[in-house]
């Protein structure tokens, strides 16, 4: 069977009878589910796909008991790695369909599981969907995973009516771009229609051309690195046939010959289209257009980050070249670059949450300040809460953390319930070692405490502190516990480990009398007291960042300064966000025998 296939388009369609949904970076599939419990996953080109994700086969087994009164079914979907709701990983899914070797397989899918994002219904219950109206079968898809179907491997892809407001969520998560389905549209194979579009979202790059491969036809893409030419990537199609051969012809006529091609210093200069950067390659680049009102010194690799960050115009980025950390010469771009990309990740433990900031307009070596209430020149966009005469900042999108980003925040503190709640939404174990040196006592302490929460059926997540400590936070659904309850629970905890270990660890408060021992902070969980955010940089010499972790990297290999501003993105695209689940998982707590120990 022929899948239905998108038609490229530069506009989105608009009007009551479209519907919108997020396009993923991935392998079409389509997934077939028989009676006799068989799965096949199919690609567009009628590969089979099944034996390359055994974590999807054995999620449908699980469920298999759910959807048995639904089989067969055959869902139309896209297989992905999900970096976040709205982007995927396509390098992932690469190495995943490249895989032959079982054991590699698995351990691929153990390390970064995939997900089948499913958008469209074809087949249920043995009955053909194909005729019906796209509307009517993207509404018993929604039933079938309401019913029988929760699952983080097989997902259901939502639709939007607004377009705007779906793009608004691809455009800051980064995603690939938006698919326009027609409501009334009938399953029809390959491109032979008008109901389905996809709109890419592209980012513009600029830079120079400075070698053309007449092999090939391929352009190399380049920017300045300082003093230093920098090879971004190449490109080859998008000019028209006009433009094209002018291009060219320059670099036949006025290039110097090599057995490569043609080169030219800088001086074209160019803009072009590309879905992303990894690794000197751009992915899937096109020419937009020549730009010979540009000067190459105009292209630069801070404007080539910024551009690919997709910085939201209306921020006016300035002076990214300033050291913002001077010993490791990470600079205001780098920062800027660095809480662009991870806002999707940091934003969650940031919404509806009275923010303190540390600023540092002129790096961390400079004056600082604390900043608690949102000043008068601060932007519309900006969320706040009126308390008296003062706006107290809340930090609800992307374009407001890179604003303030911008303006020189480099730490980001946040108090554990949300505004105008009583109630907290997580509880914090801080471990503080006393100094660096003695960071092997926060791991000790945070491989002590784990089992006691495991013991109480508590599901809990760590992070670096960004600084010299580790800590724990533990979920929990809203308005289950209050302030009180929770001073008892980690008094009870903090005890227990300081009697367990008394020459170890302690709950003193004062630091003269801790004698080197790690200090369990547990009095810091209470109200409007903050925590540092997670993925918040520190005010550190190294740029060091406050970074979740998997609970087996808490070991002897984990150090302080291990994760920068530089790695930290890096990290989180080969490893995944080891908070993934947070949000997930708070409403899963079971707080019964917390409970008891509270009453106890």
């Amino acid at each position: 069977m022929e899948m239905m296939k998108p038609i490229p388009s530069t506009e989105i369609p608009r009007g009551e009878e479209w519907l919108y949904e997020v396009k993923y970076d991935g392998f079409r599939c389509v997934l077939t589910w028989d009676t006799k419990g068989k799965i096949t996953l199919t690609s567009k080109n009628n590969k089979e796909l099944t034996a390359n994700f055994p974590e999807i086969v054995a999620n449908c087994q699980e469920l298999e008991p759910n959807v048995l009164d639904k089989l067969p079914i055959k869902m139309d979907g896209e297989m992905v790695v999900l970096n976040n709701p709205f982007q995927a990983n396509f390098s992932w899914i690469q190495k995943r369909g490249r895989l032959k070797n079982t054991e590699s397989i698995q351990k691929a899918s153990n390390r970064r599981p995939a997900s089948f994002m499913a958008f469209d219904l074809l087949q249920e219950n043995g009955s053909d969907l194909l005729s019906q109206p796209f509307n009517d079968r993207k509404k018993a898809l929604n039933d079938l995973f309401k019913e029988h179907i929760k699952s983080n491997r097989i997902q259901y892809v939502n639709s939007y009516e607004d377009p705007e407001e779906l793009w608004k969520k691809i455009y800051d998560h980064k995603g690939e771009g938006m698919i326009a389905k027609r409501k009334k549209s009938k399953y029809i194979g390959g491109k032979g229609h008008r109901d389905w579009f996809k709109m890419k979202n592209w980012r513009s790059l600029q830079g120079f051309l400075t070698h053309y491969d007449n092999q090939n036809g391929y352009y190399s893409f380049r920017v300045f690195d300082g003093n230093k030419i920098h090879e971004v990537g190449k490109c080859k199609h998008g000019l028209d046939d006009e433009s094209a051969e002018t291009l060219r012809q320059l670099f036949i006529t006025n290039g110097e010959k090599s057995t490569g091609g043609y080169s030219l210093p800088p001086a074209i200069c160019a803009s072009i289209h590309s879905l992303d950067l990894y690794k000197n390659e751009l992915r899937e680049p096109e020419f937009v257009q020549l730009l010979p009102q540009v000067s190459a010194q105009e292209c630069t690799i801070e404007k080539l980050m910024i551009d690919l960050a997709m910085i939201p115009e209306r921020i006016g980025v300035s002076k990214t070249e300033k050291y913002y950390w001077p010993e490791k010469k990470i600079t205001k771009g780098d920062l800027l670059f660095y809480i662009r990309e991870i806002s999707p990740y940091m934003l969650p433990f940031l919404k509806e949450r009275a923010l303190t900031l540390i600023r540092c307009p002129d790096g961390v070596e400079e004056e600082h300040f604390y900043q608690k209430h949102l000043p008068d020149y601060a932007p519309d966009f900006i969320d706040s809460l009126k308390i008296g005469n003062d706006r107290i900042i809340i930090c609800n999108d992307m374009d407001s953390l890179v604003w303030f980003a911008n303006h020189g925040g480099l730490e980001y503190h946040v108090p554990f319930q949300t505004v105008n709640k009583p109630n907290p939404l997580e509880i914090v174990f801080d471990l503080d070692p006393p100094n660096r040196e003695r960071f092997d006592l926060a791991i000790q302490a945070a491989n002590i405490i784990k089992p006691l929460l495991d013991d109480l059926e508590l599901i809990s997540f760590v992070k670096t502190s960004g600084n010299k400590g580790i800590q724990i936070h533990i979920p929990i659904p809203e308005n289950s516990l209050t302030y009180d309850d929770t001073a008892v629970f980690t008094q009870a905890i903090a005890y227990t480990v300081e009697g367990a270990y008394p020459n170890l660890f302690t709950t003193e408060r004062m630091k003269k009398k801790r004698n080197g021992r790690l200090y369990i902070d547990y009095v810091q969980h209470g109200k409007d007291k903050t925590i540092i955010a997670p993925y918040s940089p520190r005010m550190t010499k190294e740029g060091s960042i406050a970074t979740p972790l998997f609970w087996e990297e808490v070991n002897e290999d984990l150090t302080p300064e291990k994760f920068t501003v530089k790695n930290t993105l890096d990290r989180v695209q080969e490893l995944g966000c080891p908070f993934a689940d947070f949000f997930e998982v708070r409403n899963k707590q079971n707080l019964d025998k917390v409970m008891k120990l509270i009453k106890d």
